[in-house]
Order: structure tokens, then sequence, then C-alpha cells
């Protein structure tokens, strides 16, 4: 975490941000957050992101106290404030501290400026392995703050060799605790339609290949899939090879999601030009 952060009305410094205790973000785990990359001192796809944040907050009946012109102004001073050329920045709207310590009422906002690890160059040109867990995510087409599955999950990640889970329910797959899934099969590439948050990066690589399809897809198809690709803010577009035990194909990155990483870096580069 960067030295300066926005708290509720102000830039402070990240020391002093602070939450009540009985805030329902923290005793419900009730809030919502967004997280996007900045290059160049460039936060990449921001107007994406501020609209999601936006109607993450409106869905979950958080009151937003600041305009998507006032969120883009704090966030661009703390980038200069920060000198955060490469880095990440996490936006995070609580629930409050309301009566009946239950009913959202008016939160606490925050913003800060972090690091940002990408995964090992090794996992881009080997793949990813992925664990099977029966999960549907809560109000999944909205980014909270409850990761209470994922994380208790976590721990049997580091034991499998494992990155992280794809979610499936009743035959269908979903998403990853915090990525979208895309699989290929005979040239065909497509994304699960339901039960998923509408990850930006993903927009993104719907924009960069305009067939992919948008459907129900069963745990057998991605069983089956010749490739298999997970997209996210902290992973770009990231090979699965491995779904628990089982090889995706031969169990190396195909041809395909090779060339969307390579489209997707240039869309970056472009981005930050502009």
């Amino acid at each position: 975490m960067k030295q300066f952060c926005f708290s509720n009305d102000q830039i402070i410094d990240s020391k002093n941000a602070a939450i009540h205790p009985m805030d329902i973000g923290l005793i419900r785990g009730y809030g919502i957050f967004d997280f996007f990359r900045t290059s160049g001192y460039i936060p990449l796809f921001l107007t994406d992101y501020l609209d999601r944040f936006i109607r993450s907050a409106a869905k979950t009946h958080l009151h937003l106290a600041y305009s998507k012109e006032e969120l883009a102004q704090i966030i661009h001073d703390l980038i200069q404030k920060n000198d955060l050329e490469q880095g990440g920045i996490r936006m995070l709207l609580t629930g409050g501290v309301s009566d009946n310590h239950f009913s959202p009422t008016a939160g606490s906002l925050f913003i800060f400026c972090e690091d940002l690890d990408f995964p090992a160059a090794s996992k881009y040109e080997t793949g990813v392995k992925l664990l099977a867990a029966d999960h549907v995510r809560a109000i999944a087409d909205v980014k909270t703050t409850n990761y209470a599955f994922p994380v208790w999950h976590s721990v049997n990640w580091k034991k499998e060799g494992a990155e992280d889970v794809i979610y499936h329910h009743n035959g269908y797959i979903s998403e990853s605790s915090r990525s979208n899934i895309f699989v290929i099969k005979n040239g065909k590439t497509a994304t699960p339609d339901q039960n998923i948050l509408h990850g930006i990066t993903r927009k993104r690589v719907l924009e960069l290949d305009k067939t992919i399809e948008i459907r129900p897809i069963s745990f057998d198809e991605l069983i089956d899939a010749d490739e298999v690709f997970m997209t996210a803010t902290t992973k770009k577009i990231l090979p699965v090879t491995m779904i628990d035990d089982l090889k995706i194909k031969d169990g190396k990155p195909g041809p395909k999601t090779i060339e969307l990483m390579a489209a997707f870096a240039s869309m970056e580069k472009k981005s930050v030009l502009v």
C-alpha cells in the first residue's frame, strides 16, 4: 500500500485510514470494491471501471457521494501524489454503520494505491491449474467484498499446485474467484453468460474477437476444450492448461490464446498512448 489514500472526503496518510468496527462492511461483509491498473501514470480503461463501480453502488443500495468526474480527479491526484507509474488502484465502499447493524446506510469510501505483481512469466508460458468447485457467487454481477468462500478454499490451492478455482453449478461453469473464463474448441471461442462478473478485461477480449460466443458452457465442454484461458485485471490473459488432474488438450497454451495475449498487449499499449 502506498503512502497516500483517499478516505471519505480527503487524501490522508494511508496508515491513518480507519473503519468503524460496527460497519456492516466488516460485521456483515457487505460492501463493494473495484481494482484497476496504471501504466505510465495512466489508469487503464478508467471509464469502464468507474462505470462498473457506480453501477455496483446503485445495485447494492450503497450511497456514493461522488460523481464519476470527481472520482476520476481523486484518482489522478492520488497517482501523482504516490508517484504511481505502474501499480494498482483499489476503490472500496462500505455498507456503513446502521441502527439495526444490518441495513445499508451511508458508508465509507476509500481509494488506495498499491504495488502490483503479475503471475510469474513461467505461468504464461506453461499455463496454470484450476480446481473445480461447486459454487455460485452471491450478486455475481457485482464486485462485492464477500470473498469468504474462495479465501476459505484457497488453503487447498497451494497443496494442489493450483492458481485458483473454476466455479460450476448444475453442470455449467461460470467464472473463477477473480477472473472470467474462455474456452476454445475447433477454432471457436466462447465465454459463459450467467452468474459472472462482467470483467473489464473480458470486455476488451470480446472487442478483440467479435466472433466470440457468449452462452452457457457445460463443465464437460470445458474439460473437452482445445484451449482455456482466464482474464482479469491482475492476470491480463492467462492460459489454463489443467482442471483438477485433467489436462486441457496437450497441457500447453494454445495458438489462439497466444494470439489474443499479443493482441491484448498491443491494445493496452495503445490505450496508454491515447
